[in-house]
């Protein structure tokens, strides 16, 4: 996914701030479980971040563009792995170089109840299946 980086994203060091990052990474992540059909129901069932982490690699700074390349783990019962990578756009249109790496851990809740439910089996057939032991 690309997006533009926006002055605002900016800090007083004239980098983007280290928040804005995050906001990338759900912004990838939220488009993908669009396409995915993962998008929480309030009233129901969907994902929940329980825990998140990025690595700083190289400073974004406006203005520019990025990419944010989205990878998926296998699945567990009620939770997904997805890790992110950031890239600078270059002025030939290509991503370059990694300028943060950032993960997030989704769990399926039921809402009503709680607390954790299985993936449904539409999202889970989305995702990559677990390597043979």
């Amino acid at each position: 996914m690309r997006m533009p980086i926006r002055w605002g994203d900016m800090d007083a060091m004239g980098h983007v701030n280290n928040t804005n990052y995050f906001r990338y990474i759900e912004s990838a992540r939220i488009a993908w479980l669009e396409q995915v059909g993962g998008l929480a129901n309030p009233t129901g069932e969907g994902p929940v971040i329980v825990s998140a982490s990025m690595n700083f690699i190289k400073q974004l700074a406006y203005p520019g563009e990025i990419e944010v390349r989205t990878y998926v783990s296998p699945p567990g019962r009620s939770s997904v792995e997805v890790s992110h990578d950031i890239r600078l756009v270059g002025a030939d249109g290509e991503a370059g170089d990694v300028h943060a790496e950032g993960t997030a851990k989704v769990v399926w809740v039921d809402f009503k109840i709680g607390k954790s439910a299985p993936l449904p089996e539409s999202l889970r057939s989305a995702l990559p299946a677990a390597a043979a032991q």
